[in-house]
């Protein structure tokens, strides 16, 4: 494959709310452009950039599928280098899609003709606003049922305003969809159906002519208000020529003034070869984006470092992407930010500050990987087996560090506790586990240290379940699926003085211990207090230890439901002791009985944690979110809206919010998310502790008894 320099290459984001056909529309773009000897669809499981078999068998992209086409528009002297990143539209997935887009220089948001906007073409546009990007909109499926141009053109100017424009109008609509009217050069492109993708140029149906018109007038006018030479043009000659216009609007694009809107019907390959024009013609190369933009050290404050995307710049590349492949290993897909990057290089990896030799670079077309001999500024690649590169990190020249940002993703939003199925299954989990969350960054596992669960936290339950799917498959791990254990602890809310006596015998030495406590409730969060007391040795100090043992391994079992109890003081104040019966473990015994004793008059209460949540969502569903919340115990603390958002501030039960997840999603249809984290410790209400109590106390009843049996 031959090398292509900076101003030759396309990086573009195919992004947009799920079912829009994104996924097709790449593999028609292949398609068109030669890449592919037949049209991949993604009904059969054969486009080129769905290839897990998750995502063949589920229909739906679930990571981002990297591609490339060589296009030569007809105003260009030779072919350009277009690297598409096919990216999730389903929200469960939708963080994959924002960790991708970094690498991107330009968004093509793909808008369902019959639907309009959706909650997730929203979500993208605030994604490239983020990242800067400029972007322009494809109106899919325009030959099916209840297809409509005005009523989607019209939804996306009421969203994202008047800088949404038309360059192109539908000739004929639904299934009679055949072709456009390009508006920059005033000609009608028709196709043939199921054909190459290429359209037979053709004057405009006559029909046609005065809404063309008027169409082309209106994007000459909003191009020339960019631009005070272009509006000089404008006046003096009531028009623009063809070049001037494109000029215009390329760079009113770049600087995010026009945004675009093209028309497709992906399944028949109408409309491809215009939207590769355009992406040539019209979308900036990485080199017109500005300069890349990172820091001096790793955790991206303080002093910034700027680098031209440029051959001549020291060489630099940020991994955005990682694959953990069960056969080629960990494959890194990265950005050359700046430099050329040779094939066989060693190259520094700043962020873990060891070497790595990238042998066999690679461009990537689904699956598929095609070596190359170097890759320059603002071009994408891949790399196989780097020993210790994950995703974010940034590599280049030692003698020219700089750290790349990583994408901000948010918080996981469900939890659930997963169950190895066998014992093979558990030897299995950790290393399969790894390799997952090295690809997946919206992903957390963790051990509670108290319910002694393994958690796995996503985006949501279909994330979850992808992901125990994939584990199945690639690695032969067995795994169930639980609602997570809420953590309740125990305390106490009054005083007690209590004995606790151990005495057993069996001729020969007995076993003999007793002691005296107090204990007491303390604040929030203290955890145990253990108080020796013990004057005239009334018990050695020996055994002292021992007796505190015992407190805090009943305290760690519980009492009410056998969860652990925290937040009190027990002194050691008096005791007995027999100069031959008397043992660490007759102590040990004697200090969990007290304990138990203790529990019975210091009035036990059951805590839960309590939860600082943020909830997100459209400004209209304010009102439902709050009572919602309320419904769930939950403590409004405030509100904020900015933009159009609404954000409510909560803290909540942890028991409340389990299920929340699945109901956000249908209060806001799509449209809300939340985060949450630990705040504090709190009393459960005397009703709702009762059943918690009921439904625990089976599991460790006898406990104590079971200690001096084992004694």
């Amino acid at each position: 494959m031959k090398s292509y320099t900076s101003d030759w290459i396309r990086n573009v984001g195919i992004v947009g709310h799920g079912d829009t056909g994104k996924t097709q529309l790449v593999s028609s773009l292949l398609f068109t452009a030669g890449m592919m000897p037949r049209l991949g669809k993604v009904a059969d499981g054969s486009a080129p950039t769905d290839w897990d078999e998750e995502e063949i068998a589920r229909k739906i992209s679930i990571n981002t599928g990297m591609a490339y086409a060589e296009w030569q528009a007809p105003s260009q002297a030779e072919k350009t280098k277009i690297n598409l990143l096919d990216t999730p539209g389903y929200s469960t997935f939708i963080n994959e899609t924002k960790a991708s887009l970094v690498a991107a220089d330009a968004s093509l948001i793909v808008v369902d003709a019959a639907a309009g906007v959706q909650v997730v073409t929203e979500r993208v546009w605030d994604y490239a606003t983020e990242y800067d990007q400029p972007r322009a909109f494809v109106l899919n499926w325009m030959d099916r049922e209840l297809a409509s141009f005005e009523r989607a053109l019209g939804s996306l100017q009421q969203v994202f305003g008047r800088g949404v424009v038309p360059i192109q109008l539908p000739i004929g609509s639904e299934k009679s969809f055949r072709g456009v009217v390009d508006l920059i050069s005033m000609k009608a492109l028709l196709y043939t159906p199921d054909g190459d993708g290429k359209a037979k140029i053709e004057d405009i149906p006559a029909e046609m002519a005065d809404e063309a018109k008027a169409a082309h007038e209106a994007l000459v006018e909003l191009v020339a208000e960019g631009d005070d030479e272009l509006m000089q043009e404008f006046f003096d000659k009531g028009t623009l020529p063809v070049e001037d216009l494109k000029k215009g609007l390329h760079d009113e694009v770049r600087d995010k003034k026009i945004f675009p809107v093209l028309l497709s019907s992906a399944l028949h390959c109408i409309g491809t070869d215009a939207i590769l024009n355009f992406i040539v013609e019209i979308f900036p190369s990485p080199a017109t984006r500005g300069k890349a933009r990172g820091h001096k050290s790793p955790d991206h404050k303080g002093e910034e470092v700027e680098r031209k995307i440029a051959d001549a710049e020291p060489v630099s590349l940020s991994v955005f992407k990682t694959v953990a492949d069960p056969f080629a290993g960990r494959i890194s897909y990265f950005k050359v930010m700046s430099g050329v990057l040779k094939n066989d290089a060693t190259l520094q990896n700043f962020n873990r500050n060891s070497q790595e030799r990238l042998q066999h670079v690679q461009v990537m077309q689904g699956k598929t990987a095609t070596a190359v001999a170097d890759l320059h500024a603002g071009d994408l690649g891949a790399i196989a087996k780097l020993k210790d590169t994950v995703t974010s990190d940034t590599l280049g020249d030692k003698n020219a560090p700089i750290f790349y940002p990583p994408a901000r993703i948010p918080e996981p939003s469900i939890t659930f506790a997963i169950e190895p199925k066998t014992r093979a299954d558990e030897d299995r989990i950790g290393v399969a586990i790894h390799r997952i969350l090295e690809e997946d960054l919206a992903l957390r596992f963790a051990r509670d240290p108290q319910t002694k669960e393994f958690l796995l936290s996503g985006a949501g339950q279909q994330h979850i379940e992808v992901v125990v799917a994939k584990l199945r498959k690639r690695y032969h791990v067995e795994l169930t699926l639980h609602p997570p254990k809420v953590p309740y602890r125990e305390t106490i809310r009054g005083k007690a003085d209590a004995e606790g006596k151990h005495k057993k015998q069996t001729g020969g030495h007995g076993q003999f211990g007793l002691c005296r406590i107090k204990m007491e409730p303390l604040p929030r969060g203290t955890g145990i207090e253990f108080v020796d007391d013990i004057f005239g040795g009334a018990i050695p100090k020996n055994w002292i230890p021992s007796v505190e043992k015992g407190i805090r391994d009943a305290a760690e079992r519980g009492y009410l439901a056998g969860f652990p109890v925290v937040d009190f003081r027990a002194s050691l104040y008096d005791g007995k002791y027999h100069d031959v019966d008397s043992s660490d473990i007759a102590f040990k015994i004697a200090g969990s009985l007290a304990f138990r004793e203790a529990m019975k008059q210091a009035r036990p209460a059951l805590l839960e944690p309590i939860m600082n949540v943020e909830v997100y969502a459209p400004d209209q569903y304010s009102g439902d979110l709050m009572g919602h919340l309320s419904g769930r115990r939950g403590k409004i603390s405030g509100s904020d809206s900015r933009a159009g958002t609404v954000v409510v501030k909560a803290l909540v039960p942890l028991a409340e919010m389990l299920s929340y997840a699945n109901e956000l999603i249908s209060m806001t249809q799509g449209r809300g998310s939340y985060s949450m984290e630990f705040s504090h410790y709190d009393f459960v209400p005397a009703e709702l502790a009762e059943k918690v109590i009921a439904a625990h106390k089976p599991h460790h009843a006898g406990d104590e008894e079971g200690e001096a049996a084992t004694a």
